[in-house]
């Protein structure tokens, strides 16, 4: 058998991305911040829309956007005095959309997509 015959490691490839993947799934631990990136699934939104949809409260709001946005895991633009959150990657998005699958049915923005097609 030659090096082309023999099996790949099929976890080589997570072990590369270890560092990445440990990081997304802490943020992903604490419950306030795992409901931000849920409201945030559905789309952009503002601080005060967070708050009212989440009913986390200031600062904890504050501080736990600023460990979302410090991990990369959303991305802001400014309009006005107003800060508006979105989600960062498309990656972090797929695992928000199969954590809500997995225990909560279709996600909203899959079922949106679908109506669109």
């Amino acid at each position: 058998m030659n090096a082309t015959d023999e099996p790949q490691d099929p976890f080589a490839a997570l072990q590369a991305k270890a560092e990445e993947v440990a990081a997304l799934l802490k943020a992903l631990a604490h419950p306030d911040r795992l409901m931000l990136l849920c409201q945030l699934s559905q789309g952009e939104r503002c601080v005060a829309e967070l708050g009212e949809a989440t009913g986390v409260a200031q600062p904890s709001l504050s501080q736990q956007l600023g460990i979302l946005r410090a991990e990369g895991l959303v991305a802001t633009r400014r309009e006005g005095k107003f800060i508006h959150y979105r989600v960062a990657s498309e990656g972090v998005q797929v695992v928000l959309e199969a954590l809500y699958g997995h225990y909560c049915g279709p996600h909203p923005s899959k079922t949106e997509k679908d109506k669109q097609k």
